[in-house]
Parts: C-alpha cells; sequence; structure tokens
C-alpha cells in the first residue's frame, strides 16, 4: 500500500488507538517492580507513541504533500528518470497519458462538464529530464465550439519537496480554475502540474548545475515544447504563465525573469528570493559566479536589463518570513517589467495561506495570458 493510501492512513490510526486503549487495560497488571513489568510498561509506551506520531505524521503528509511514496520518504528515489526516443511517424511525442480522472466539481463525471485531469510523463528531450505531472483540461477544451481553439497554459508547481496530487487534493488548483472560470472571473486555461524536484531527491532550485541536472532547461523549453505539442495551447510568450509556493514561487519568478520569451507572466507565492545552498540542494554552481548570481533574482533585476514580463508575488504582515524581502524584492522592480502583490494582514507558510491566494492569482495570471 502506497504512502498517501486511506488505508494505510487507516490501519495506523487504528493500531494507535488498540495500542492505546491496551496500554490502559494492561497498565494495572504491569503495575509490579520486576524488570519485566517495567520493561512491559516502556515496550507499550513506546509502542503507542509511534503509532500516535505515525498517524499524525501521515496525516500531515496526506494534507500537505511532502512524499509521494516510501522511496520519496526514505530518500531511496536516486534517478533522475530516463528519456524516451519517440518516433514522430508513429504518432509518439514527449507527452505520455498515463490515466485519466475526473475533476472533483458539480457534474464532473463527463468532461464537457467538469473538465479532466491526466496524469501525465513529460520527456524532456533538451534537458534529458523526465518527470511526471497532472494536466487538468478546463471542460471547454472538451466542447464541440472549442474544438479548433488553443487554449493559454499556466505551470502551476509546489515548494519542495512535495508531490503534484497535493496541487489537486490540497491546493485545489483543478477545482478553483473550473469554479473562477464558470463565474466568470477567468478564461478557461490549461493547468500542466506538477513539483519542481524532476530529480529527486534533489532539490535542484529549477537551476541548471553544472555536470548535474538541467532543471531550468526542463522548464523553460522542454515542457512548453512538449505540451503545445500534444494539447490544444499556443506556443508564444502571451500563452504562457506560471505559478508556484514556496520552492516553486522562486522557480516560477526565476523563469519567468530568466525567459520571458517563454513565459509571460510568473506568480510566487510565498517565495524567496536566492536559491539556497544546504543538505537538500547540494553544490548547485559548482564555482560559476556568473550562474549563482543569475539565481538571486534582487541582483538580477540590480543589474540585467529588466525582462518584458509580469511577476505577482505574495506574502503575509504576520507569519511569512519573506514580508520583507517581498517589499525589498518590489521596489527594486523597473519597467517594462510589471509587479503586482498580495498582502494578507497574517498567514503562515501553508496551505491554509495560499488556498486563500489562489483564487485572485489565478484571475490575476488569466488576465495576462492570451490565446490567440
Amino acid at each position: 500500500m502506497g504512502l498517501t493510501s486511506n488505508k494505510v492512513l487507516a490501519l495506523a490510526v487504528l493500531l494507535a488507538v488498540l495500542l492505546f486503549v491496551g496500554t490502559i487495560w494492561l497498565w494495572p497488571r504491569l503495575a509490579r517492580q520486576s524488570w519485566k513489568a517495567i520493561t512491559g510498561r516502556v515496550g507499550l509506551l513506546i509502542a503507542t507513541q509511534i503509532a500516535i506520531f505515525a498517524s499524525v505524521g501521515l496525516s500531515a503528509n496526506q494534507a500537505f504533500g511532502f512524499y509521494a511514496t516510501w522511496a520519496d520518504l526514505f530518500g531511496q528515489e536516486t534517478s533522475p528518470g530516463v528519456v524516451v526516443d519517440h518516433d514522430p511517424a508513429k504518432g509518439e511525442g514527449p507527452v505520455k497519458v498515463l490515466d485519466t480522472q475526473s475533476v472533483n466539481v458539480p457534474g464532473g463525471g463527463r468532461p464537457a462538464t467538469g473538465g479532466q485531469i491526466q496524469k501525465i510523463d513529460i520527456g524532456g528531450r533538451a534537458s534529458n529530464i523526465a518527470s511526471p505531472a497532472y494536466v487538468y483540461l478546463p471542460p471547454e477544451y472538451f466542447q464541440p465550439q472549442y474544438k479548433n481553439r488553443k487554449f493559454p497554459a499556466s505551470v502551476v508547481l509546489t515548494g519542495y519537496p512535495g508531490t503534484a496530487e497535493a496541487l489537486i487534493k490540497g491546493l485545489h488548483y483543478p477545482q478553483t480554475a473550473h469554479r473562477q472560470a464558470a463565474q466568470g472571473k477567468m478564461q478557461p486555461m490549461i493547468l500542466i502540474m506538477l513539483r519542481p524536484t524532476v530529480a529527486p531527491p534533489r532539490d535542484t532550485e529549477c537551476v541548471d548545475i553544472p555536470g548535474g541536472p538541467q532543471t531550468e532547461t526542463f522548464f523553460a523549453k522542454d515542457l512548453p515544447s512538449a505540451i503545445s505539442g500534444h494539447y490544444r495551447v499556443g506556443t508564444k510568450a502571451d500563452n504562457w504563465g506560471i505559478i508556484g509556493d514556496s520552492t516553486g514561487g522562486y522557480c516560477a519568478l526565476k523563469l519567468a525573469m530568466h525567459h520571458p520569451d517563454k513565459y509571460a507572466a510568473g506568480a510566487g507565492l510565498s517565495a524567496y528570493y536566492k536559491a539556497p545552498i544546504d543538505v537538500t540542494t547540494g553544490d548547485l554552481f559548482h564555482g560559476d559566479k556568473e550562474l549563482e548570481q543569475r539565481a538571486d533574482l534582487n541582483w538580477y533585476l540590480e543589474h540585467m536589463p529588466p525582462p518584458k514580463t509580469s511577476l505577482l508575488v505574495s506574502s503575509s504582515k504576520k507569519g511569512e518570513s519573506n514580508y520583507h524581502d517581498t517589499l525589498k524584492f518590489i521596489d527594486k522592480v523597473k519597467a517594462p517589467t510589471r509587479i503586482s502583490s498580495i498582502t494578507l494582514d497574517s498567514g503562515g507558510h501553508n496551505f491554509n495561506t495560499w488556498r486563500r491566494e489562489i483564487p485572485a492569482t489565478l484571475q490575476w495570471i488569466s488576465g495576462r495570458l492570451s490565446d490567440n
């Protein structure tokens, strides 16, 4: 059973309850001062606490999508993925659809009413990276009157470590996009949802690492090309946006700034503005000072020509550590770059905060993209 399985969570909760009840039931019998009784009391306490912690941890992982599999949890996913060459003559391409599912909205059983979520693999020919993702297709994509229409698209990234499933189950991006479009607050838009960790378990911070994973190339070149070649999505920058939270927010801002010819808009929710170097990232730059400077978004705004793109940043006056850094970042932006912001009075670095910001973010990015 998988790490995110409801059965695993239910079994963990059941075990915790049974151990708790068993501890109360057996405690009087283990009240003696013999070494067997003492060992029994200690064993029951330890087993009960482990079961409770496991239940809480599994529940938190389901809610926040930290890890997708047991191998992911224990750091055993080491392969950066293998790209399979496809023969265009056979109708194959870099996108492979693995599964489809309905959207959890009224009438979601019919694609023309509720839209559809497709689980896919994306093969990166330039980066030699392959990554799983989920694609939300709005109801209009399946309606006959829109059969020749190309739709705007937005990449949506989790934080680190994160799981793509959390964007659906925890942050409700497809459901929110469906509701916003139905209410006329945004145009129908395709969402490509994945995590920025395309070379697990390493946190590559969307950097082209010298001698390592070419993550920026994957997101700037491979992903838009693959999606546009498989779905009815335009190939111009005005057809593409990118959104992310935390690490994904940093990536979204950086990709929009570095590649305005690919992304007309980038939104960073609770983003930071400089790639960290820690045990999860390893050495990202290998002594390449120019690469390190370009990855510092404040340095980029100060020393590089302002990119022609639109940026959105979010923070909270109370609860977010990036509040003052966000104000400084806003002050550094110069035309033709456009900057917008969402500032909450309070809100921590968590799903609840981002769910409050996502409707306005989708409206904002929709207003900056075109289907032409």
